[in-house]
């Protein structure tokens, strides 16, 4: 803990204004290793002695974005699929489980064909699949691939799917390095998707305890798809029950060929490591990969919107409002205000919206997005608000919609940008103080497209911004006709 305590004092100290940034940068310039595969797959390298451990991080440059009509979720379920083990770990005899498997997707597929053509015998083909199905399991070792790396010593094997990426997560003591090479390209260059249509369940299931049984969930849901009328940013990560239910372990392989490719893969490596050993290990582990092919930018472009939409959930339920308003892209020279508005916003006592909102109880909580679902295309800047008991929603957004008026018209003070640039620096030091908050911080900037000095970058961007810019993109965000209001309210 002294050592970390220790670390984010220095880091704090290389955070302060004007030669902060640079001087960050100037010393991670001496620590940061980058090599690329000959196949595209780029590893970020940063040596940290403070304790025998190291923190990987694996993006994956795909999320639900990329998925095709008709298949929402695949995305999220490949990463489940990434924990079911491999061609060597997970099975009591691959070739009877792949024989197994093969005769599972043939009676899956008959089953779905009678279900979605009405024809008779739909029932009994649904039996004989499940039989299929738990014929095949019985060759699986459920969790082998978890509990291999827990008997080694991993903490925080871990996963995310979102709009824009995948991401794949843990750490190891530093004498099991190779282990993470080992079991890392054995999932991605030979994965098995044992247990698809069971684990398929588990997220129909998961998607109606997290949106189709919570209010909130729904609504979230809801404004998405009322927000963006062309761009697959209003389809939810999750996926749609129909499709899901409807998926199949081929249209799932398929998926991977296009998009799990290694030169679509960027991964991180921060902690007590050898830059020289990684990279040996990098070239002997994922080297005799193929290339394959790279995600490919999605080419639907949203419409400017050119009226206020609206959607209202009636729910035995707390009311809840939501205003969502088209902004640009990440890579916009915009982002950086984007942030600074963000943080002015809704971070901490001082910020706008308690001031306004919660210490005069209109609210009983607020929250703001900066970029929502994702940042690679243009996205929203969303603000959640819960009334307080006897506040009407109504009400509640007539309040928010003053404070980002004020904003529009008179822009921030200066002690306003002032405290934002600091909160902001404070959270990268924070990040970075840890071996796995670096380790996915870098991955991510170099995946986005500026490359890992991009994170330091950023920090210039916002010393950079003035109050003329926070009222300039205020005043061209928060109007009326491209803004896109969700209202739960309370049924009687």
């Amino acid at each position: 803990m002294l050592r970390r305590i220790a670390l984010a004092s220095a880091l704090a100290a290389l955070l302060a204004p004007v030669a902060g940034a640079q001087s960050l940068l100037a010393r991670f310039d001496t620590l940061v290793t980058r090599f690329e595969l000959p196949n595209g797959m780029t590893f970020l390298v940063v040596p940290r002695r403070d304790a025998p451990v190291v923190s990987f991080f694996t993006y994956a440059d795909v999320g639900s974005v990329d998925e095709p009509i008709g298949q929402s979720g695949v995305a999220h379920m490949f990463e489940h699929m990434a924990f079911k083990g491999t061609t060597t770990i997970g099975t009591t005899s691959l070739p009877a489980e792949l024989a197994a498997m093969a005769r599972e997707d043939a009676a899956f597929a008959r089953y779905r064909d009678a279900r979605e053509t009405g024809a008779p015998g739909a029932d009994a083909l649904r039996t004989a699949f499940e039989a299929t199905r738990d014929t095949a399991k019985s060759f699986s070792e459920t969790g082998a691939f978890d509990r291999l790396l827990d008997r080694n010593g991993a903490v925080g094997l871990n996963a995310f799917t979102s709009a824009d990426r995948t991401g794949y997560f843990y750490s190891l003591p530093a004498n099991k390095t190779e282990l993470w090479f080992a079991t890392e390209s054995d999932r991605f260059l030979r994965p098995v998707l044992r247990e698809f249509y069971q684990e398929r369940d588990v997220v129909i299931e998961e998607r109606r305890l997290r949106t189709d049984s919570r209010p909130t969930g729904r609504l979230f849901e809801d404004f998405l798809t009322t927000a963006f009328k062309a761009h697959p940013y209003g389809r939810p990560t999750v996926g749609y029950a129909s499709d899901l239910d409807a998926l199949s372990r081929d249209e799932a392989r398929a998926f991977f060929a296009d998009h799990y490719s290694v030169s679509n893969l960027t991964v991180a490596i921060v902690g007590d490591v050898d830059p020289a050993e990684m990279q040996r290990l990098a070239t002997q582990y994922f080297g005799p990969a193929p290339a394959g092919p790279t995600t490919r930018r999605i080419p639907t472009v949203e419409p400017p919107q050119s009226g206020e939409r609206r959607v209202t959930l009636i729910d035995r339920a707390q009311p809840t409002l939501m205003l969502g308003f088209h902004r640009p892209a990440g890579s916009s020279p915009d982002d950086a205000v984007y942030s600074v508005l963000s943080d002015i916003l809704d971070t901490g006592r001082t910020s706008r919206f308690y001031r306004s909102l919660v210490e005069t109880r209109r609210a009983v909580g607020t929250a703001v997005y900066e970029t929502f679902p994702g940042e690679k295309y243009p996205s929203l800047f969303v603000v959640v608000a819960v009334p307080a008991p006897g506040v009407d929603p109504d009400s509640l957004e007539a309040d928010v919609m003053a404070e980002l008026d004020r904003i529009a018209a008179g822009g921030v003070t200066a002690e306003e940008l002032a405290r934002a640039r600091t909160r902001i620096r404070a959270g990268l030091v924070s990040d970075l103080a840890d071996n796995s908050g670096l380790a996915s911080a870098l991955a991510e900037a170099e995946a986005l497209g500026g490359g890992w000095r991009s994170l330091f970058r950023d920090i210039d961007a916002i010393d950079a911004v003035t109050p003329d810019d926070v009222r300039r993109v205020a005043a061209a965000t928060f109007t009326r006709a491209n803004r896109t209001v969700a209202t739960l309210r309370t049924a009687e």
